[in-house]
């Protein structure tokens, strides 16, 4: 798709009232020695940092994700809504990548070699990752007269999830085209420096993503789900072990979100009983790198590498009893090391560990007949607590997580299971734990499309105000849209959700 973004009459009038009272300032300030024409190469940085990098405001939204899918209980200076099932608004900030992209286009367009063709994969696949989370979090979204504000439509319409689902996987394969056509290409700050093929390899990965996400859409011909899966992997061009992960390397010029932050914000911060439960049964090292010990535990002559001095929290306690636990050491706290080393875990957002476990979830729905279940399983894990190898040792309580411990996981809990109702339950909490502190909100996806693991639920603490029984299965729309997108809006919630914007209504992806 080739569209400019005009998501709101604010962003219209704001950017029309800037360009006019600009233009004499402009015409006075500018330094001729200066390069005042943006380029390919400086766009594409934005866009892929508009995807890839963390854009919540602070240390303290950045918990609130995690908190969301109940991976951590929060006792700092005030509580945090998300983790008792107020998930709040979403944002469609995210679309103003679009004008960026459409200007990236024009400037790769004046090279004439085949860079150019990276660049249109870069935009395609930009624009196919913002709008698949948006879409997965309210449902209906503006999508194809997204662009049209030139001609004067400034107030797009709303299109069916069905539809934003068949652009997005629309979008992906004409990157992929893009991509195999394509050359190295500048302004890249991810770890693959420009390089088409692992680009090319991350956006099929993604696409695998986005189709096993509609594996209760399964029968829908419009999207062609598992033949379009099939096809993907019978290709054979996805990530590989030495591929690496599409993301983002901290470093102390761009310091981990957390990092410094040790302060009302994030010093009492545990660890839910859920994370803890789930790596104590696996015998699963990652507790030791996730979490501190207890200090009440350590205080009693236990061990820090004794996995009895870990103790989790409960994030469906009330506020105060969390809180009161946390002053009188109860719990585990947040390792650390998050809130200390400035270069610390990169930020993770598509991997060969998390294709191997969704490649390992299609082969026993039967939508692949290639590799075997286990051996998916397995490479998947293994890819993902490879991660922790390069980890300072320092950091994990004597426990650390060595190539020979790895080649030794898969053992009790942790073994792949005779029964497939069990292997997709390992499957699922192995992906579930591969997203701590990485891309939560990913993982409340999985567990709303599984109902595994199972999110606790406790209607006397519940923010959810409509269903003090259940988790909130989607977020509200932006409060903006009521003010210059109102109509569209309402004629989405009333096809949606009768009307009301529930955190409870489910969208067409959950029927």
């Amino acid at each position: 798709m080739n569209k400019l973004l005009i998501k709101t009459g604010l962003f219209f009038m704001a950017g029309t009232f800037l360009l006019a009272s600009c233009n004499k300032f402009d015409q006075i300030n500018t330094n001729p020695n200066a390069t005042v024409t943006a380029n390919a190469s400086l766009l594409a940085t934005d866009i892929i940092l508009q995807n890839l990098q963390y854009q919540g405001r602070d240390a303290k939204a950045y918990l609130s994700d995690n908190a969301a899918s109940q991976y951590i209980a929060y006792g700092n200076e005030s509580m945090i809504s998300a983790q008792y099932g107020d998930l709040g608004s979403t944002d469609f900030t995210p679309m103003t990548l679009i004008p960026n992209a459409n200007s990236m286009l024009s400037y790769a367009a004046t090279t004439g070699t085949q860079m150019d063709n990276s660049y249109k994969g870069l935009a395609k696949f930009s624009e196919a990752f913002m709008f698949y989370y948006l879409t997965m979090e309210v449902g209906d979204i503006p999508f194809s007269q997204v662009g049209e504000g030139g001609s004067g439509n400034i107030r797009p319409a709303y299109d069916l999830q069905e539809q934003v689902f068949k652009g997005i996987l629309n979008d992906l394969q004409e990157a992929d085209e893009d991509f195999a056509n394509g050359t190295q290409f500048a302004g890249d700050p991810s770890p693959y420096n420009g390089n088409p093929d692992k680009w090319r390899r991350a956006t099929n990965s993604f696409a695998l993503k986005v189709l096993i996400s509609l594996s209760n859409k399964v029968n829908d011909t419009a999207l062609n789900v598992e033949s379009r899966f099939a096809a993907i992997v019978n290709e054979g061009e996805l990530l590989q072990p030495a591929t690496g992960f599409l993301g983002l390397e901290y470093s102390t010029v761009d310091p981990h979100p957390l990092s410094g932050t040790n302060d009302l914000f994030t010093s009492r911060t545990a660890i839910s009983t859920l994370v803890m439960g789930n790596l104590k049964a696996l015998n699963d090292r990652r507790l030791f790198y996730f979490a501190d010990p207890a200090p009440s535990k350590i205080t009693a002559g236990l061990s820090p590498s004794d996995t009895a001095a870990y103790v989790g929290a409960n994030v469906t306690d009330s506020y105060d009893d969390v809180t009161n636990n946390l002053l009188n050491n109860v719990y585990s706290l947040l390792n650390s090391r998050y809130l200390a080393v400035q270069a610390g875990d990169p930020r993770i957002m598509v991997s060969y560990g998390e294709q191997q476990l969704i490649l390992a979830e299609a082969r026993i729905l039967g939508w692949i007949t290639t590799g075997t279940a286990q051996d998916y399983y397995q490479t998947g894990v293994t890819a993902i607590l490879q991660r922790y190898l390069s980890v300072d040792a320092s950091y994990v309580h004597g426990m650390p997580i060595t190539q020979s411990y790895i080649n030794n996981y898969f053992t009790g809990d942790a073994a792949f299971a005779p029964d497939p109702t069990d292997e997709l339950h390992q499957i699922w909490i192995q992906r579930y734990l591969s997203e701590f502190m990485q891309d939560p909100i990913s993982a409340f996806f999985m567990e709303r499309r599984t109902g595994y693991p199972v999110f606790p639920v406790n209607p006397a603490t519940s923010l959810n105000i409509t269903d003090k029984n259940a988790v909130p299965v989607r977020w509200l729309y932006p409060g903006s849209e009521l003010n210059y997108n109102k109509q569209n809006l309402i004629t989405a919630l009333n096809r949606q959700y009768g009307g009301v914007d529930d955190m409870n209504a489910k969208m067409w992806l959950l029927k």
